[in-house]
């Protein structure tokens, strides 16, 4: 680049995305450590193409994840295990519909389609996830009557699953959170393990949100503002 087309870039938002670009070009890629874990979200039937609850392009998140978490190896797999007649289905109330809220005894309630019923196809993992070296799976979601996003704490926000018991028994101190849904089970996945003092980071590309009244961007800030970390699927070291 010339000094002139310099000049007339300094000032600009158009130099600014130079120097970004340049930045990120010449950062070291990430190389998960022992202390490092991968997180894999609710890559499950029901949020695949064909499932009650499909989440659009979830499919794609499948190929991305197994990439890498060759990288890792320590790896926990979450699945959604809904009882039949779930208070988070919309099914279980009365003239209520799938997306609409509703007040329950720990607080606003999305209604969702019945998904991930225990036992059921729809709650088995992707067939086409492959991570041999994955050392647990955590269920969650499966008390009748609270609904649970994160992998570590439910939504009345006091009954956990015991995944951060497990982390610090393994020494882990980072992780890194991929699957479905961002604005979901990803994100409040994100905001607890924060909320356990773990250094945390979203792979953007590893999930798809489902974006419902705003929810992708309203989660997206609020990841931010408690500190979790947004990277692509190329800064991890295969």
């Amino acid at each position: 680049m010339n000094r002139r087309r310099i000049l007339r870039l300094l000032g600009s938002s158009a130099f600014a995305a130079v120097v970004a670009d340049t930045t990120r070009a010449l950062a070291a890629p990430i190389k998960p450590d022992d202390k490092s874990a991968l997180l894999v979200i609710d890559v499950q039937n029901c949020f695949l193409p064909g499932g009650s609850l499909a989440v659009k392009e979830g499919e794609q998140v499948v190929p991305v994840i197994n990439k890498i978490a060759k990288a890792f190896s320590n790896v926990v797999l979450t699945q959604d295990w809904h009882t039949p007649e779930h208070v988070s289905f919309a099914s279980s109330h009365a003239g209520k519909k799938p997306f609409e809220l509703v007040d329950l005894s720990y607080g606003k309630q999305v209604l969702w389609p019945d998904h991930c019923v225990q036992g059921t196809d729809g709650a088995g993992l992707s067939k086409d996830l492959s991570i041999p070296q994955a050392e647990l799976i955590i269920r969650k979601g499966f008390h009748k009557d609270v609904d649970s996003y994160s992998a570590f704490t439910e939504a009345d926000g006091k009954t956990t699953t015991g995944l951060a018991a497990y982390l610090k028994a393994r020494d882990i101190s980072t992780v890194y959170v991929a699957g479905l849904a961002t604005d979901f089970c990803v994100a409040w996945t994100a905001l607890d393990a924060r909320k356990a003092g773990l250094d945390t980071f979203v792979v953007e590309d590893a999930c798809r949100g489902i974006d419902t009244q705003g929810s992708l961007a309203k989660a997206w800030t609020d990841m931010a503002a408690a500190g979790v970390k947004r990277i692509s699927s190329a800064d991890i070291a295969a």
